[in-house]
């Protein structure tokens, strides 16, 4: 005991803020030690500055439950209180096409992220001695990569190349099949309005992956954290995995092999109410799930009473409102794009499909060996620009957190985030070819 060294484990030691969060404590640090005023225009995390919806904010305000007012607080069920799987559930069929009714089990709990880490115990790992890993498409959201990492669960991530179009290229059908033929995983993820990408994934396309996946008697995942956030004019349904229908993929129903990842965080304006759900039509895995995660027994009451209030808006309305919000981010990231194509014309935008963020790639504008993850930390550490007498900066993500696989472009490609104020994102495009300007100017 005299040599011994306190420490931390080695998974501690080895893992770094996420590439969403790092940026934002590096600034916090910086404001502490110089004492500085600078604004940073955070656009690294999608964090959702609009108001939530009107029914969870009356809840919150005017509490009508008599044990929450008296401040008895006790556990819930692991699964959470009805009325908000039944929340859940109204969400989904809001968006399902006519004559689509399938059977759905639910759960919830704090976040998408728990989801997803539950998600992936379930649906990968050992499977009888036989380690099975998860297919995904790359780049993938951050959290996924982060979570396999802690769970020591393999990923196998399909390449995609963001081109100079600003549009990223597709994963053949074939070549998914022919992965899942030679590495036998036990689930494919999608994530139909992607993040970090923005690309929209079709109805046509989901239905072709599920195909294959009951062919291969594999698990569909789908992260719907999204639903109903898409900018293209030509499409009718909200692109699902629940809105499969049995003629377009025969045996989908009795397959049983849907999974998705829900949230409140971004269709309800709700990110600190740490609200998510798991959703599927297979009896048995929910039961697993419900039994793996007593452990944490429940999600919090009072986040569960508040969602609830979704439950008893009409379908109608729920599709009004997401109506509004895509309405508000189509011309958000419109106006991103087009400011940040303005600029600097020689910047690689993604165009603005779905989801809420864009990819920037500055491979054609910047010197030979640029490093995205460099520049977010001058950002974060020293960069500052004047806008009418105020100084700002400005927090990006860097995109090679996002990859699983080596990207050759990883290092020149950023994603941002369009969550704040209307005043605050037509900053964005300034601030960034301002930053980048100066950064390649002090860079040798």
């Amino acid at each position: 005991m005299d040599n011994f060294k306190l420490s931390t484990s080695d998974f501690f030691n080895s893992t770094a803020p996420s590439c969403i969060r790092k940026s934002s404590i590096v600034f916090s640090d910086r404001l502490k030690s110089t004492g500085e005023y600078v604004n940073a225009i955070n656009v690294a995390i999608g964090n959702i500055s609009l108001p939530t919806h009107p029914a969870m904010l009356k809840r919150l305000l005017f509490i009508e439950d008599e044990n929450l007012k008296k401040g008895v607080w006790r556990y819930t069920q692991t699964e959470g209180i009805d009325s908000v799987n039944l929340a859940f559930k109204k969400i989904i069929k809001s968006f399902l096409k006519p004559g689509i009714d399938p059977e759905l089990f639910t759960l919830v709990d704090t976040g998408a992220s728990h989801i997803m880490k539950l998600v992936m115990l379930g649906v990968c790992g050992r499977f009888n001695g036989i380690n099975r890993p998860l297919v995904m498409l790359d780049p993938v959201y951050t959290n996924y990569i982060s979570i396999a990492q802690e769970l020591d669960r393999e990923i196998l991530a399909l390449d995609r190349v963001l081109n100079a179009d600003g549009k990223f290229s597709d994963v053949e059908i074939e070549s998914v099949e022919k992965v899942i033929e030679e590495k036998k995983p036990s689930a494919f993820l999608i994530i139909p309005y992607d993040n970090p990408s923005g690309t929209l994934m079709t109805q046509e396309t989901i239905n072709k992956f599920a195909k294959i996946c009951v062919k291969h008697s594999i698990f569909f995942i789908s992260d719907e954290a999204y639903r109903g956030l898409y900018y293209r004019d030509d499409i009718k349904f909200a692109p699902s995995i629940w809105n499969i229908s049995e003629e377009e993929v025969p045996g989908i129903t009795s397959a049983k092999i849907r999974i998705s990842i829900e949230s409140f965080s971004k269709l309800f304006n709700a990110c600190g109410l740490r609200m998510g759900a798991l959703i599927t039509d297979n009896q048995l895995f929910f039961d697993q799930a419900r039994a793996v995660n007593t452990t944490y027994l429940c999600p919090s009451c009072i986040d569960q009473y508040i969602a609830s209030a979704i439950n008893e808006e009409s379908e109608k309305d729920i599709q009004g409102w997401v109506a509004y919000l895509r309405s508000y981010y189509k011309r958000i990231l419109n106006e991103l794009y087009m400011g940040l194509k303005s600029l600097m014309p020689g910047l690689i935008v993604t165009q603005p499909e779905a989801a809420i963020y864009s990819m920037v790639d500055v491979r054609n504008v910047v010197k030979p060996g640029f490093d995205a993850n460099d520049f977010v930390m001058y950002c974060a550490r020293e960069g500052s620009v004047e806008i009418n007498g105020v100084n700002y900066t400005l927090l990006v993500a860097p995109a090679d957190g996002f990859y699983k696989n080596n990207n050759p472009y990883a290092k020149t490609q950023m994603r941002i985030a369009c969550v704040l104020s209307d005043r605050e994102m037509k900053l964005v495009p300034e601030l960034f070819v301002k930053l980048l300007k100066e950064y390649e100017d002090k860079r040798k």
